[in-house]
């Protein structure tokens, strides 16, 4: 499922409103990520610094971007937390083919990833930006959604983009940074980890514990919310291509 636009999708405008630009992450080998964990568990302290080298650009991203702009000045502390986390549970990360079930295991860096949002969740609760657990605990899909100011109406119309436009990508990239701002945190985790770091919505149920049913639909109200925020520009969506 994509958030539509008639013009560059989620992650590239997200990538537009990094300034200075974060170094663009690389994309890992899955299998490669567990041998080198496996030989870290062993005691191989070198394929823990492959591991970091190899995710700690996408992890930091990830970590800022859940967070948002007002606890912004807490993303390293999560962020070395979560590497910390990796180490004391390097043993309990067991890479094979397929859970019991038949199901695909997750990735190390889905995993790594599910340490991430569990610590910054964390983080955000003790800010106390956030009134209840539940919160954290709902979807919140029937309250009706209001955004910060109103809809973003910077659009051009279709056909007359400004291609070349740095300055109003950045911006409509800063506005996309703001919308996600305004969801709640279960619905933020779910659409970035979908959209900025092209996890299905299969791994994403199988790393958070979640239902696939309730992945899907804290992507659908992320989506309902984020069209709302950033404007008429943006198609409904479809959620026949979710993964």
């Amino acid at each position: 499922m994509e958030l539509r636009f008639p013009f560059p999708v989620p992650h590239a405008l997200l990538r537009m409103a990094d300034c200075p630009p974060m170094i663009e992450p690389q994309r890992t080998d899955a299998d490669e990520d567990a041998r080198l964990m496996a030989a870290f568990a062993r005691g191989d302290a070198r394929a823990f610094d492959r591991l970091y080298e190899r995710h700690q650009a996408a992890l930091y991203r990830f970590v800022r971007r859940l967070l948002g702009r007002a606890l912004a000045a807490q993303a390293d502390e999560v962020f070395q937390d979560t590497w910390l986390r990796v180490v004391q549970a390097r043993d309990r990360f067991v890479a094979r083919p397929q859970d019991a079930d038949g199901a695909r295991a997750a990735s190390f860096r889905t995993w790594l990833f599910t340490l991430a949002q569990n610590r910054a969740i964390d983080q955000l609760r003790r800010s106390g930006r956030e009134v209840s657990n539940t919160a954290f605990e709902s979807d919140d899909g029937d309250a009706s959604f209001v955004p910060e100011g109103e809809p973003w109406l910077d659009w051009p119309a279709p056909g007359a983009a400004p291609a070349e436009d740095q300055l109003f990508w950045r911006r409509a990239g800063e506005r996309l940074l703001g919308c996600l701002d305004q969801l709640p945190p279960p619905q933020r985790v779910v659409f970035l980890m979908h959209h900025d770091e092209d996890c299905t919505l299969d791994d994403i149920a199988r790393a958070l514990e979640l239902g696939f049913e309730t992945a899907k639909s804290r992507l659908r109200y992320a989506m309902s919310k984020l069209r709302t925020c950033m404007g008429a520009y943006l198609a409904p969506d479809n959620l026949r291509g979710a993964r």
